[in-house]
């Protein structure tokens, strides 16, 4: 945040919903939400949603020297002595040479370009010329809890509240009513009625170093736009995104079928609930059987495939019926299964069978025949902050101010929804209906090899971890250490991603968790128990999540090592140059093939979320740390043995809280 945010970082002493995406808007906000039976909006938000954005920091571009220590400190605990010595003479190579060049021309065009970050195109570049699959290698999903009035988890009542709600967010976005995200560090101070009074009528050009002032740091909302009517174009070499504000429509899938109706009337606002619900529930009692040929499977399929069939589709002409698809203001998919448990749920959740989905959606809303319900949604547009903050603010407007009842699920379709729903009938050839056919057996191949699994440690979580002094995320990180450790004997590339959502156009860095210390932690704990006092241990313990909590901060304040490695490489490849000997290094690809991605997240609306591995030889780990328990998700391909993962993620965990409670290990 610029030289004046990095001599506050000292007082950044928690940023936990910062740094994980995580939005303290449930629970703790004070919000003067409307009255009234049908508000058009969520709430009124005395600041402008989007005040801070034009005085919001630029994501600074670290040293190449700060660059190259971290890159180093990281290979360290990768790489024996020999491959080591070897990484770092291509790194100092690179940092006298080649990329001292790279670093001196980034910092120009990043001067040219103020409006963004440095990272913002080539970040969009990445994801958008990703031929691989959607599904399984860049989705992931969020699911939401159950509501706490029971009977509010019907289909059709949660599927309507749910519809409701996202309209709602959608227009108090728009207007400009929506609170603006900020993380306070002293909200007594900045998330007051007095303070938004204030700072509202300070220019927008210096509203970011009010907020400042009071510890409080508003956090980039420019993905925001791309929540709604929108959708990942497929195209060959690279795709586009497309976003039409003006579509009025939802899109509904049931059974592979794709309906379309109304859901903002032509003033702009929120259909009557009761429409919603007849429309909803006229396409619930449809007839129509699953059709033999389900569109929607084909945006599982390769890029490129799927680019070259959508061609085939427009000149076909179902040009009109993909627009409306596109420009839907979001996906809402009506499952007829029912959930069995935890993994039935992110199995369903993750992928499904491609058949009653929409993949290049900019999200779905899935909800099953129990009403069990969840977000998946394309990753390209943005991240995980903008998705969480309206997940948490759909829920809790569907919980606390539900518009539609049990009551009224009893009654009938109206006449009209048979007029206002319309069914999207394709016109396809012999060759699209192989295509389909096609598509259906690589998902279903696919998924196949994807085993998810979950575990619950109860012994203790956040309290406890944070009266030991230590960071909660730290531990958790740890004991994947160990558990890797324990399972095969080595340590790896591991991934943790970090919100950089407090700069201008920020995405996300990379927090590298596979430190030597965790390495020299883990060998003493899973190889050496027996040789080390109690507190010696507990002292290693606090050595990992000092460092961790360090290279954290760094990465949240956008000085990780990843992002800008990143940014000279697409710069040198942008302008056609042969890549430095330090990219085709294999410590350099095996430290971006990255076995241990993990991710985290708590939230008062979610239960769990998940992801498939990024590698086939890895783990893609979703994590929760609570109050009083530690929750993992994780998944893996045939090559790793996730359930025996977790049995020594939790023996990990076990031994950890032993050696807090001051007893030796056995």
């Amino acid at each position: 945040m610029g030289k004046l945010l990095f001599r506050g970082v000292a007082s950044l002493r928690s940023p936990a919903a910062l740094i994980h995406g995580r939005t303290p808007t449930l629970g703790t906000s004070r919000r003067l939400y409307c009255s009234g039976p049908v508000s058009q909006y969520l709430h009124r938000s005395v600041v402008p949603s989007m005040h801070y954005q034009k005085s919001l920091p630029r994501l600074p571009i670290p040293t190449l020297e700060d660059t190259i220590r971290r890159y180093l400190a990281a290979q360290r605990p990768l790489l024996d002595d020999d491959h080591f010595r070897n990484t770092a003479k291509l790194a100092e190579d690179f940092q006298n040479g080649d990329g001292k060049l790279l670093q001196e021309e980034l910092v120009a065009l990043d001067r040219n370009n103020k409006h963004t970050s440095y990272i913002s195109g080539p970040w969009f570049d990445m994801y958008l010329s990703a031929r691989d699959s959607v599904v399984l290698n860049f989705n992931p999903f969020m699911s939401f809890n159950a509501d706490p009035q029971t009977e509010y988890n019907d289909q059709l009542v949660r599927a309507t509240n749910m519809v409701c709600a996202a309209v709602r967010f959608m227009k108090t976005l728009r207007d400009g009513l929506l609170e603006p995200e900020v993380f306070h560090l002293n909200p007594a101070k900045s998330d007051t009625v007095s303070f938004k009074k204030f700072i509202r009528w300070v220019p927008s050009s210096l509203s970011w170093y009010g907020a400042y002032m009071v510890n409080a740091y508003p956090l980039d909302m420019s993905q925001y736009f791309r929540l709604f009517n929108s959708t990942r174009i497929p195209k060959r070499g690279r795709d586009e995104l497309f976003t039409d504000e003006k579509g009025r429509h939802l899109l509904v899938m049931r059974k592979g079928n794709m309906y379309v109706f109304d859901i903002v009337d032509q003033d702009g606002n929120l259909v009557n609930p009761s429409e919603i619900q007849s429309h909803l529930k006229y396409i619930l009692s449809d007839p129509m059987p699953a059709p033999a040929f389900p569109l929607g499977v084909l945006t599982s399929e390769n890029r490129d495939v799927w680019a070259g069939l959508r061609e085939k589709l427009v000149a076909a002409g179902n040009k009109e019926d993909l627009q409306a698809v596109d420009s839907a203001i979001f996906c809402l998919c009506l499952d007829d299964e029912s959930m069995r448990d935890p993994i039935h749920i992110s199995h369903n959740m993750l992928h499904g069978d491609g058949c009653n989905r929409w993949y290049d959606k900019s999200f779905s809303i899935i909800l099953a025949k129990d009403g069990q319900a969840a977000i998946n949604f394309e990753h390209s547009w943005g991240d995980g902050v903008a998705v969480l903050r309206f997940q948490n603010e759909v829920f809790k407007d569907t919980t606390e101010r539900p518009l539609v009842h049990p009551s009224s699920a009893a009654v009938p379709a109206a006449a009209g929804s048979a007029s206002a729903v319309r069914r999207l009938q394709f016109k396809m050839d012999g060759e699209l209906e192989n295509s389909i056919k096609v598509a259906k057996e690589n998902i279903a191949s696919a998924v196949s090899k994807l085993t998810i699994d979950a575990m619950q440690f109860t012994r203790g979580g956040k309290e406890q971890l944070k009266r030991s002094k230590l960071s909660p995320d730290a531990v958790a990180q740890l004991a994947f250490q160990m558990a890797f450790l324990r399972q095969y004997g080595e340590t790896v590339a591991t991934y943790e991603s970090c919100s950089t959502a407090a700069f201008k156009h920020g995405r996300t860095e990379t927090i590298r968790p596979a430190t030597i210390h965790t390495k020299q932690c883990s060998h003493a704990f899973v190889r050496e128990p027996g040789k080390h006092s109690v507190e010696q241990l507990q002292a290693m313990l606090h050595q990992c999540s000092k460092y961790h909590g360090q290279l954290t901060k760094e990465a949240a304040m956008g000085q990780g090592f990843d992002r800008h490695l990143f940014a000279l490489r697409h710069l040198a490849s942008s302008r056609n140059r042969a890549l430095h000997r330090l990219y085709v290094d294999p410590a350099y690809a095996a430290i971006n093939h990255n076995i241990l991605s993990t991710s985290t997240l708590t939230s008062p609306a979610v239960s769990l979320g998940g992801f498939a591995p990024v590698v086939p030889d890895g783990f893609g780990v979703g994590y929760g740390v609570h109050d009083n328990w530690i929750g993992c998700n994780v998944s893996s391909y045939p090559d790793r043995n996730v359930h025996d993962f977790l049995l020594c993620v939790h023996k990990s965990l076990e031994d950890i809280f032993t050696v807090l409670e001051g007893k030796p290990l056995s």
